[in-house]
């Protein structure tokens, strides 16, 4: 895998502009997957982040709870 396509928890939330805490919650709730993991660091694969939280957003905006929406991904 091409370590530029691999980014932090820092810069997924920079660059989608949502907050650590969200991040580790999706992650938690099986939303988001971890690809590797550095020290206490968690990496994940930009265009599959990039996916699922566009999924993510518009099944939230129908309504959907998060529960369920991870069961649909």
């Amino acid at each position: 895998m091409n370590p530029a396509k691999i980014i932090s928890s820092q810069e997924v939330s920079q660059k989608y502009k949502i907050s650590y805490q969200t991040i580790n919650y999706y992650t938690n709730l099986g939303l988001l997957v971890v690809k590797k993991r550095k020290g206490n660091g968690r990496l994940y694969d930009n265009k599959e982040v990039e996916k699922r939280l566009s999924k993510i957003t518009a099944l939230k905006n129908k309504g959907y709870p998060l529960r369920l929406i991870s069961e649909m991904l």
